[in-house]
This record gives structure tokens, sequence and C-alpha cells, in this order.
């Protein structure tokens, strides 16, 4: 006997189809699975970090459908048919080595969260404000940093994209 799933939000997981860097899958992970563990333990894409798991330090930061989320409060039922983009799917080199030329990077832990981020608000706005900027990235947090060096970073990005 076939299952009925009468919730349009979460179906059932041979029904789930989601876009990640862009490869489709068919999980077969059940639809409440948090879209963070089926990155990290299912693609392997651990790029994208577990910090607290409550959605308050942004180290699990996606793209979903060229919003940033964090993925430890998405489930995968909620994402079918939608496009997510972690850190590994992201071409950004200048990004990238603006947050290396100006030391916004120390143990590395939070970086990815703020890449992405930092990513998604560039493409959205391609010359945001500093206070834009630091809106973007309110949702991440750095204990090593502090936040003056990754907004120099984005400002570097932005004007290297120019």
């Amino acid at each position: 006997m076939m299952k009925q799933n009468n919730n349009k939000d979460f179906p059932l997981s041979s029904a789930v189809k989601i876009i990640v860097n862009g490869i489709t899958y068919f999980p077969t992970a059940s639809p409440s699975t948090r879209l963070l563990d089926y990155l990290r333990e299912e693609l392997k894409l651990t790029g994208t970090k577990e910090g607290c798991g409550e959605g308050e330090c942004g180290a699990c930061m996606v793209i979903l459908d060229g919003q940033a989320v964090n993925s430890c409060l998405v489930l995968l039922g909620q994402c079918h048919g939608r496009e997510v983009t972690t850190i590994e799917g992201i071409n950004a080199p200048e990004l990238f080595r603006a947050f290396e030329k100006t030391g916004a990077v120390q143990c590395g832990f939070c970086t990815p969260g703020f890449v992405v981020s930092a990513y998604a608000l560039l493409q959205q706005n391609p010359h945001p404000t500093e206070a834009e900027i630091k809106e973007a990235l309110s949702g991440n947090l750095c204990r090593c940093t502090g936040y003056k060096k990754i907004v120099e970073a984005v400002e570097m990005a932005e004007k290297r994209k120019t």
C-alpha cells in the first residue's frame, strides 16, 4: 500500500528533488532531516559547518533559491524542487582573495558562512554600502577576528568586481 502524503511542504522522501551546486539529487533521507545534516553526511559537503544548531551563529549558511539561510533550520522536505548553493559551489575568487588579503580569516570555522552570506549579498546588490554589508553579515558570528576585516573583505571584493 502506498503512503498518502497530504503535506505538500514535506513530500515523501522518494519524491524529494533537490539541486545542490548545480547537481540534481533525489534523497532517500527523511524529509524531516535537517538540510545541514543531508549536506554534510550524505553529500559529504563539509564546508557547511554546524555551530550552534539553533540558527544563531551562521556557520551553516547556504544559499537557498538566492537567499542566505541557516541550513540547520531548514528541513530537507522544504527544499523540494529548490536550488541550494554551498560554499563548495561558490565560484568567487575575488571574494576568497579579499578574505585572505584583509586577514578576515583566523581559525576559519566561521569563514564559509561569512563567504556564503557575502556572496548572496553581492549577487543581489553588487554595490552595497557598509551598512548593507553589516546587515547582510549580521546573522554570522566570529569569535576570532572581530568584524572590521570581514566587512573590509566584502568591500574589497565589491570594488574588484567593478
